[in-house]
């Protein structure tokens, strides 16, 4: 693609020509995410899809299948999924309709509702994760230095946004 057929690069000279050049930058800067964000959701969409997920429900099984027991209070998954309850409450009535999730009552406090995985979820979360790392993961646009270097760049504006970042691990 020439660059001056690149939208997001007309859009710059746009900013600049109308004196927003001290905001150019980033405004390309964000506009890029957002359009990576689409490129790399179509991409997820297209793995999931025949199986019957979303990126949301894929990670709500993937964080189950990484519980003790496969198990977890719906509350403690809203927090670190980084979701409003109501989102998770609706993404399990979801996949309880598809058999991959129970809700069970905590034996230790009655009060506490579990999502639970199933043995039919297990498999699912499974089998989304290899195609998810055959064809999304393992090759998501960069080499891997750069993919890393991207990373890290991401974790300071998440950690400007007010999320907790942990530093990346020393390369050895």
């Amino acid at each position: 693609m020439r660059a001056d057929r690149d939208p997001i690069h007309q859009a710059h000279q746009q900013w600049v020509r109308h004196g927003w050049a001290e905001a150019a930058d980033g405004m390309a800067l964000v506009t890029s995410i957002v359009r990576v964000n689409q490129l790399l959701a179509e991409r997820i969409d297209a793995v999931l899809r025949p199986m019957e997920l979303t990126f949301a429900r894929y990670e709500v099984l993937r964080l189950l299948s990484f519980a003790a027991g496969g198990e977890m209070a719906m509350s403690r998954m809203g927090s670190l999924l980084q979701v409003h309850p109501t989102s998770v409450t609706s993404l399990v009535e979801r996949l309880v309709r598809q058999g991959y999730v129970e809700r069970v009552r905590s034996n230790s406090d009655g009060r506490v509702v579990l999502a639970s995985l199933t043995v039919t979820g297990r498999t699912a979360v499974e089998e989304a994760t290899s195609a998810l790392n055959a064809e999304v993961f393992a090759r998501p646009g960069l080499p891997p230095e750069q993919v890393r270097e991207l990373t890290k760049l991401l974790g300071l504006m998440r950690a400007d946004g007010g999320d907790q970042v942990q530093p990346p691990p020393i390369e050895e």
